[in-house]
């Protein structure tokens, strides 16, 4: 058969390190060079990072991205090279350039510019509105943007077809959440069948600030049938050889695509690329197909990713984070070991009066079979000096949630003072169930540099604790931590569940209520109970004041607190709860 070797190349950019980026290019350029590939795709935005946000309004900054492009493209002798950088030509586009041995040979800009959920293209970047074709030794194809492909009937994927284009190419920087993966891979797959082409799709690897991505590049025959996946998680290069001949014979068996005429002002350009010399190839040893990760395991390194690239490109080596002994900051510490490396992991244990013996040996126990350091302070004679201290003013008013934020906050300064004296960034540990309904001490729990699982409900933190276990051999989370009720131990006796309900009532509806969007009225008429429904919406509600002052954490749900979310601090619209409950205000106090 007529070969054409494909290296697809997911790599793990830095927001605005374009020289570090292009050298990583530029390696694996060589690296697909050695594999005999005729054409290295790499990701959207690689030579920027993605997203470079407001980066893009600095002249300086496109104008070293474009740079570094053509340094690209002069490395680019004897093969064909695509990849994304920001593009000046009269306005700014979100640009697949197109390099071939030793130039740049074409552009092909963004089309649909995504401007929901974390997105904000339109803000920076100009619609392309021309498709071009490229071909290479009677072989054509076509190249595309992340959203492009998305479009059952998207002009850049329909004109690349109709323009003889047998391979679609498209480089994307698509974040992970839940589910996306699999979503994906059936998306790409029908635009495969539909068009009888090649479709390779190449994503970015890594975190970046609330988002990570998951890689898991993808190559689809013109059948539909899945060729090659790249890894989830890791940077990797998927190299495979195309039958040249294929989409002509699927296009034959499957002829759709001639009852469609476009209209002549739609037919893309199309670019001859000049001949290369046939290059040496080393024989494949196979397909490259990995395996997908199960559930627990893609979320959990997800959440890995984003800590380990996160605490890494913002230029710390170590970490800090207060041990309780609870749930969350053993399964956050878990993360940060697995991310860092336990030599990097400090945790504080900061006990009170009203802080069990259990949680201090638990804190201590976690500690020790992770192999992290742990360094205790009693945190008492402080509380007692403040108490002291504003005793004058607070007369004989009984002890409530005053006292108990005290305790977080003391906490929270002492993390932060081990962060300045020791240059270590500080992990919050507040779940998404939390973080939701405003469960949290501002300038107490909520101190910190990054939030590791604020995005992970409750009920799925204990899934995550049990898998992790699972896969040590051994309880690296204490069993007890996994069973005792959750408190915060700031009053005598404090269970979560004093203030809110059971987290396995609390989470449906806030799934239902921040990712589904789905009213109070709607939620209790699918079964969820009145009072819980009327309780969690109004936290929600009340709370978007703590979450701004938060810090960020990665998403991995559908919607995520943070740029997923973007409801007005000052709001008093009051949706439609029905039969839900009282219009009596209730809360938690910060």
């Amino acid at each position: 058969m007529a070969a054409l070797r494909l290296a697809l190349c997911q790599i793990n950019p830095t927001v605005g390190d374009v020289c570090g980026n292009a050298a990583t290019i530029l390696a694996r350029l060589e690296t697909a060079r050695v594999a005999g590939a005729d054409i290295v795709v790499f990701p959207e935005m690689v030579v920027s990072g993605y997203p470079p946000e407001d980066l893009l309004v600095k002249p300086d900054f496109v104008a070293a991205c474009m740079d570094a492009a053509q340094d690209i493209a002069r490395a680019s002798q004897g093969l064909t090279a695509i990849f994304g950088c920001p593009w000046l030509d009269g306005d700014l586009f979100n640009a697949a350039i197109i390099a071939h041995d030793g130039r740049i040979a074409g552009v092909s800009a963004k089309r649909f510019l995504p401007n929901y959920g974390v997105f904000d293209e339109n803000r920076y970047f100009a619609a392309a509105s021309a498709t071009t074709v490229f071909d290479r030794a009677g072989f054509a194809f076509g190249v595309s943007v992340c959203e492009d492909i998305w479009y059952p009937d998207g002009p850049p994927t329909e004109q690349a077809k109709y323009g003889g284009a047998r391979l679609l190419v498209n480089i994307s920087a698509s974040p992970y959440h839940m589910d996306k993966g699999s979503a994906r891979q059936r998306m790409l797959a029908t635009r495969a069948a539909d068009n009888g082409a090649f479709v390779a799709y190449v994503n970015l690897v890594g975190g970046q600030d609330e988002l990570v991505f998951d890689g898991q590049s993808l190559l689809f025959g013109p059948d539909g049938g899945l060729l090659a996946r790249g890894r989830q998680f890791e940077d990797d290069m998927v190299v495979c050889d195309l039958d040249t001949e294929q989409p002509t014979r699927q296009r034959l068996l499957d002829p759709r695509c001639r009852k469609w005429e476009p209209a002549p002002a739609s037919c893309p350009t199309r670019i001859i690329l000049p001949a290369l010399p046939a290059a040496a190839r080393p024989a494949l040893t196979g397909p490259a197909l990995a395996s997908c990760l199960d559930p627990l395991a893609e979320v959990y390194s997800a959440l890995v990713t984003a800590t380990r690239d996160y605490v890494r490109k913002s230029g710390f080596t170590g970490v800090a984070l207060g041990l309780s002994g609870g749930i969350d900051s053993s399964i956050t510490a878990v993360i940060a070991a697995d991310a860092l490396g336990p030599e990097n992991v400090l945790g504080v244990a900061m006990p009170t009066r009203f802080s069990s013996d259990d949680s201090l040996e638990d804190a201590e126990a976690l500690a020790a079979r992770l192999g992290i350091e742990c360094r205790t302070v009693v945190i008492e004679p402080i509380f007692q000096a403040f108490l002291e201290a504003l005793s004058p003013l607070f007369g004989d008013r009984p002890f409530d949630v005053t006292e108990e934020n005290l305790q977080p906050r003391i906490r929270g300064t002492l993390l932060m003072a081990l962060s300045n004296k020791f240059g270590r960034l500080v992990l919050t540990t507040g779940n998404k169930s939390e973080v939701g309904v405003g469960y949290s001490t501002l300038y107490g729990d909520t101190a910190g540099g990054y939030a590791v699982i604020k995005d992970v409900p409750k009920t799925l933190v204990y899934a995550l604790s049990r898998w992790r276990n699972e896969q040590a051999g051994l309880d690296l989370i204490p069993e007890r931590v996994l069973v005792k009720p959750p408190t915060a131990e700031l009053r005598p006796n404090q269970k979560d569940s004093d203030s809110l309900p059971e987290y396995d009532a609390l989470d449906p509806v806030l799934r239902a209520y921040v990712e589904l969007g789905l009213s109070p009225t709607a939620m209790v008429a699918q079964g969820m109970a009145p009072a819980v429904v009327d309780r969690v919406t109004r936290l929600v509600d009340r709370n978007e004041y703590k979450r701004r002052q938060s810090p960020p954490g990665p998403k991995i749900t559908s919607r995520a607190f943070g740029k997923d979310w973007r409801l007005p601090i000052v709001n008093r619209y009051a949706p439609e709860r029905g039969t839900c409950g009282s219009d009596k205000e209730s809360g938690i106090e910060s």
